[in-house]
C-alpha cells in the first residue's frame, strides 16, 4: 500500500552541504558536455548523420549536446512502434503502470541535483527554480500513479442495480503526442508523460529544441524503469516538421502540448482534421500562454505586494506562463507601490547561474528570445514610462541577458498590457478603484493564472466570482502552483483548463467504458 502523496520537499541551499552536493552535480554534469544523443524509437537507438545543436544561454558558444535530427519518416517510425506496443501496453493493469512512475520518480530523486543542474546550464535556471522544477517533476510522477490506481475502476461510483452486473472502467485512448515547452524542462516532459503512459497510451514524445537533453533525460528515467520497447519513444528535430506530423498522423489519437497561443492554436486546427484512415475525433490536452494580472487595493498590505510582484515578475527571467507580468494598482497607492517594486528590483542579481546559488536572474533561453522580449521593450518606451531596465546586459561570453524591465503608468489596453512578452518585463497599470482594476485584469484574451493582494472581504469574494482565471491566488505571488495542491490550467486562450497535477487530469487520457450483464 502507498503512503499518502506528499510534495517533494525543496533543497534549502543555505545549507554548506547542499551547496556542495548542488557543485558536484555540475561538475558532473559539464564532464559530459558536448555528447551527441540519438532517436529512441522501440528502444533502438537510432543515429543519424544530421544533428542539432543544444547550448548554453549564459555562454552560447558551449554546447550542451548534439541530437540526432530526424524527420517525418521518424515520425512515421515512432508512431508505427507506439501503435504496435500499444496493442499489449494497453492491458497492463493500472497498479503495474503505476510501479514504472514511481520507480523512475525515485530514480530522478535519487540524481536529483543532477537533473537541476542540466536545467542550470541548458536553459539558464537558477539553483532555485531548477530545484523546484525537478521537484514538481518527481510530484507528477508520484501524485499521477496514485490517481490512475484510483481511477482506473470506478465501479463503486455507480447506482446499484441488482438485476445487473456493473462496471465503469477508464481505459486508454491510444497513441499520444506529447510536446512541452523549454520553461518548465524536466516537470512539463515528466508529467506529460507520465499521464499518458499510466493511462496505457503510449508516446511519441518531442521535447522543445532548447532543452533537448532535459528531454532526454527525463525519457532516460522512464526507460531505465523498465518500459517496455515502444511504449515510450524520442524524437528531436524541427517542430515545424516534427511536430506538424506528430499531430496530423491518422494513428495519433490525442496530443499533449503546453506552449505559446499562436501554436497551440494551430495544433487544435490541425488536430480537427479526420485524415484519411483516421476512425476517432483526435482529442487536444493544451496548456497555452498568459498575460497574468496582480491587482493591488488600498487596503493590501504593501510591502508583501510588492514583494511578491516582482518575484512572480522576474522569476526564471519572468518565462513562465504563470508570470505575474502586469501589476494593476489602484491609485491611491500607485506611486507607493511602483516605487517599491522598482527598489526591489534593482536588488536582483543577473549573471551565468551555475557559478553560484545566490544568483537571481539568469538569460533568456535564446537568441530569438531576446530579439522578441528587446522589440517588445522598444514598443514599450512608446506605450509607457520605462523606470528600470530596457537594454541587454553585455557579457564578455554574449549570454543572452537583460536584466528586469519595468514600465509605469501603461495604459490597459496597449500592446505590452496585452501580449504575453514570456520575458523580464513588468507592466505597471495605474486603476482608478478596485472595481477599474478587476475590469482592466479581465480585458485580456488569456485567463490562466490572477492574484488580488486585499485585506478586504468583500474584495476577495468579488475576485473569486468575478476575476476570470484558471488559478486564482488571493494575497500572494501568481507563480508557485504545487502539484495536487494548486491544480493548474487556464481559461479563454491559455488553453483547455486541463488542470495538471489536478484529481480529474487524467481522466483527459482515457475513455470511460460502462459494462453491464445480466445475472
Amino acid at each position: 500500500m502507498l503512503p499518502e502523496f506528499r510534495n517533494e520537499p525543496f533543497t534549502n541551499f543555505s545549507l554548506p552541504e547542499n551547496q556542495a552536493a548542488f557543485r558536484a552535480a555540475l561538475t558532473i554534469v559539464k564532464a559530459q558536455l558536448g555528447r551527441t544523443y540519438p532517436l529512441v524509437i522501440n528502444g533502438q537507438r537510432i543515429e543519424l548523420d544530421k544533428v542539432s545543436e543544444s547550448i548554453n544561454p549564459a555562454r552560447p558558444k558551449e554546447v550542451i549536446g548534439y541530437f540526432a535530427e530526424g524527420d517525418v519518416k521518424s515520425v512515421d517510425q515512432a508512431v508505427a512502434a507506439a501503435a504496435e506496443a500499444f496493442k499489449t501496453w494497453q492491458y497492463v493493469p493500472a497498479e503495474e503502470r503505476a510501479r514504472y512512475l514511481l520507480r523512475a520518480a525515485a530514480e530522478i530523486r535519487r540524481r536529483k541535483h543532477e537533473f537541476s543542474a542540466v536545467m542550470v546550464l541548458e536553459v539558464g535556471k537558477s539553483w532555485f527554480e531548477a530545484d523546484a522544477d525537478t521537484a514538481e517533476a518527481i510530484d507528477f510522477l508520484e501524485y499521477y500513479a496514485r490517481q490512475m490506481m484510483r481511477i482506473a475502476d470506478s465501479s463503486n461510483q455507480l447506482t446499484s442495480y441488482p438485476p445487473e452486473h456493473l462496471a465503469l472502467q477508464y481505459i486508454p485512448l491510444g497513441v499520444g503526442a506529447v510536446i512541452p515547452p523549454w520553461n518548465f524542462p524536466c516537470a512539463i516532459p515528466a508529467g506529460l508523460v507520465a499521464a499518458a503512459i499510466v493511462a496505457g497510451n503510449t508516446v511519441v514524445f518531442k521535447p522543445a529544441s532548447q532543452s533537448m537533453l532535459c528531454g532526454y533525460i527525463v525519457a532516460e528515467a522512464f526507460w531505465d524503469a523498465g518500459l517496455p520497447p515502444g511504449v515510450l519513444n524520442f524524437v528531436t528535430g524541427p517542430g515545424e516538421v516534427l511536430g506538424a506530423r506528430m499531430v496530423e498522423h491518422p494513428k495519433t489519437r490525442f496530443i499533449g502540448f503546453t506552449g505559446s497561443k499562436e501554436v497551440g492554436i494551430e495544433i487544435f486546427n490541425k488536430a480537427s482534421v479526420v485524415q484519411p484512415g483516421q476512425i476517432w475525433l483526435k482529442r487536444t490536452i493544451l496548456e497555452m500562454g498568459g498575460k497574468d494580472a496582480v491587482l493591488v487595493d488600498e487596503t493590501a498590505n504593501l510591502e508583501a505586494a510588492a514583494q511578491g510582484i516582482v518575484s512572480g515578475a522576474f522569476g526564471f527571467q519572468g518565462q513562465k506562463c504563470s508570470a505575474g507580468s502586469r501589476a494593476i494598482i489602484v491609485n491611491d497607492v500607485y506611486d507607493h507601490v511602483a516605487g517599491r517594486i522598482v527598489e526591489l528590483a534593482k536588488e536582483l542579481s543577473i549573471g551565468p547561474t551555475d557559478e553560484t546559488n545566490e544568483m537571481d536572474m539568469g538569460p533568456v533561453v535564446d537568441k530569438d528570445a531576446m530579439r522578441k522580449i528587446m522589440d517588445y521593450i522598444e514598443i514599450g518606451t512608446q506605450e509607457g514610462q520605462l523606470l528600470l531596465g530596457g537594454q541587454r546586459l553585455e557579457t564578455p561570453e554574449g549570454g543572452y541577458f537583460i536584466p528586469p524591465t519595468i514600465f509605469g503608468d501603461v495604459p490597459g489596453d496597449a500592446r505590452i498590457a496585452q501580449e504575453e512578452i514570456f520575458g523580464p518585463v513588468l507592466t505597471l497599470i495605474r486603476a482608478r478603484d478596485f472595481d477599474d482594476a478587476l475590469a482592466i485584469a479581465n480585458s485580456t484574451e488569456y485567463g490562466l493564472t490572477g492574484s488580488l493582494f486585499s485585506q478586504n472581504g468583500a474584495r476577495l469574494e468579488q475576485a473569486r466570482r468575478e476575476f476570470h482565471v484558471g488559478n486564482l491566488y488571493l494575497n500572494r505571488k501568481s507563480t508557485g502552483a504545487l502539484v495536487g495542491v494548486h491544480p493548474f490550467g487556464g481559461f479563454n486562450m491559455s488553453g483547455t483548463d486541463s488542470k495538471t497535477g489536478g484529481p480529474d487530469y487524467l481522466l483527459l487520457y482515457t475513455q470511460a467504458k460502462s459494462i453491464a450483464e445480466k445475472l
